[in-house]
């Protein structure tokens, strides 16, 4: 199952009750902005003991369209990475 956003806000609700769902959408909403603008930033967003989210920025290129084989170039643009904790790794790959 994907986590998807209305997923999330409504396991958060779940848990906390005494919050109206429309305040834990905001304050769901301004964390997921303040992710991406530190993102578009170039800075790297740490959560400890769950992982990092970084960028690096890929090279422009000579690339090939698939369907006509022709060539085309591809601007430089910035990819996001996520590395996890080690924490998060042995949490993943234990037996429980």
């Amino acid at each position: 199952m994907a986590v998807v956003k209305s997923n999330l806000l409504k396991q958060i609700a779940d848990q906390y009750p005494n919050y109206l769902k429309k305040d834990l959408n905001k304050i769901l909403e301004i964390l997921l902005k303040e992710i991406m603008n530190s993102l578009k930033k170039g800075e790297r967003v740490e959560f400890r003991d769950w992982g990092i989210f970084y960028t690096n920025i890929q090279k422009e290129r000579i690339s090939r369209n698939p369907k006509t084989g022709e060539k085309v170039k591809t601007p430089k643009k910035k990819t996001i990475h996520f590395k996890m904790s080690k924490k998060m790794f042995s949490k993943i790959n234990s037996n429980e």
